[in-house]
């Protein structure tokens, strides 16, 4: 199941690549692919869903800043299959793109205007004037810093540092606003389980072992966690088709995969204690 999985992730990246299709086009046709809906992405890489929204649109202008928008990008690449760095790289070169506004000269002139360029001369007198510059910063750092002490390169190779910048801020902003919704969450608690495949056996139960629900729901089917269930739990063999919310946030689900689980606990106060862990967990 999983080769097949990468095999249909890797034709939807050759696919996309193929078609010049940007960063966000690319990041949405591979979470199509593996069925995925952007409160998944947005439960499992903790981003909320306008961000990712606006990173499929390629509207990073609505994003808090440039670090953020490659940040955010690199985490859902990760949560789709996709390679991080080629789409912080597509990423980067959106924005260099859409960061380029022509500007007008001082004065009106126009290139190729030969009537308002300057004269041979003072062209002349400019670049003697920045030699005798040159030569004196040389003199003075020479004196400064000693001889046989070399400068420190001005070109600083930051790709490293903006990769780590970048994943901290989006980090740092995701789990300040999880934060909040958590700690909102927390205070009502309903929780509902959505079937979002076609169907799959389930057994809602209180751990004392008074049954609440059991049997086969099928696609858009829901089930609302009774309030005053004391310790409710859940068995199913396919919890990975189960959209789970608290008043109507969207919390990790049980599973990824196909992965029976048994005796799960789905308390709101269950559900939040992991929901900033591992959702196979």
């Amino acid at each position: 199941m999983a080769s097949e999985d990468k095999s249909i992730d890797d034709l939807a990246e050759d696919l996309m690549e193929t078609a010049g299709a940007g960063a966000g086009d690319r990041l949405r046709a591979a979470r199509e692919t593996r069925r995925m809906e952007l409160s998944h992405i947005a439960a499992e890489t903790r981003i909320p869903v306008r961000h990712l929204e606006a990173i499929e649109a390629s509207d990073f202008g609505a994003l808090p800043a440039r670090t953020y928008a490659i940040g955010f990008a690199r985490t859902y690449a990760r949560a789709v299959g996709l390679d991080e760095k080629s789409i912080a790289d597509a990423v980067r070169e959106e924005l260099a793109e859409g960061g380029l506004h022509p500007s007008v000269m001082a004065g009106g002139m126009e290139p190729g205007d030969a009537a308002k360029l300057p004269s041979r001369g003072l062209a002349w007198f400019g670049g003697f004037a920045a030699v005798i510059l040159a030569v004196g910063v040389v003199a003075f750092a020479s004196t400064y810093f000693g001889a046989g002490v070399e400068l420190p390169s001005l070109i600083v190779e930051s790709d490293e540092t903006d990769t780590a910048q970048e994943r901290q801020a989006s980090e740092a902003l995701a789990s300040e606003e999880t934060g909040e919704q958590l700690s909102a969450l927390s205070n009502v608690g309903q929780v509902v389980l959505t079937m979002t495949g076609d169907e799959a056996w389930v057994r809602f139960y209180e751990d004392g072992g008074e049954r609440l629900f059991e049997g086969v729901m099928v696609g858009g089917d829901t089930f609302e966690v009774p309030l005053d269930a004391e310790d409710p739990r859940v068995n199913t063999g396919r919890p990975n088709l189960f959209n789970i919310t608290i008043d109507g946030q969207s919390v990790p689900p049980l599973a990824t995969e196909m992965v029976p689980v048994s005796d799960a606990p789905i308390s709101a106060g269950a559900l939040l204690a992991r929901g900033t862990g591992d959702a196979d967990g």
